[in-house]
């Protein structure tokens, strides 16, 4: 990558070139943080290790994006949208979910939380983390 990035974001990226999607566990009380970050959001603690996620974890929420607020960069993962993802770890954030458009947040609306799961995306240049609709979720 041609950008310098700070050693917790470095690794993250250069765990994702080996295919493997990371967070770091707090040592001191068991948070997990995802995405990584240097300190835990729970306790404050800087003693932190790496751990692989399974990449299991359920949506809670759907927004759809606005089409003059969707960023063109998502643009070959249409239809997605965004989702408040809980993973099997613990940790809690926003993320990109592929493969929902309006018909299927009418049926998933209805149904949360539905189960996703984590997959590496090749963007430009590097490598991100972007979530799935596991199958049967719309049925």
């Amino acid at each position: 990558m041609a950008v310098k990035l700070e050693r917790i974001t470095k690794t993250f990226y250069d765990n994702l070139e080996l295919g493997k999607i990371t967070g770091r566990r707090c040592k001191s009380c068991g948070a997990m943080e995802f995405p990584p970050h240097l300190a835990c959001n729970s306790c404050g603690s800087t003693d932190m290790e790496w751990v692989e996620i399974s990449g299991k974890a359920t949506m809670h929420s759907i927004v759809l994006p606005a089409q003059l607020s969707s960023k063109p960069e998502y643009a070959p993962l249409k239809p997605f949208a965004y989702g408040e993802i809980h993973l099997e770890e613990g940790a809690e954030f926003n993320a990109v979910v592929r493969g929902i458009n309006k018909k299927k947040r009418k049926v998933l609306i209805e149904k949360l939380p539905v189960k996703v799961t984590a997959a590496i995306y090749q963007r430009d240049g590097y490598k991100t983390v972007v979530f799935d609709l596991d199958e049967g979720q719309c049925d």
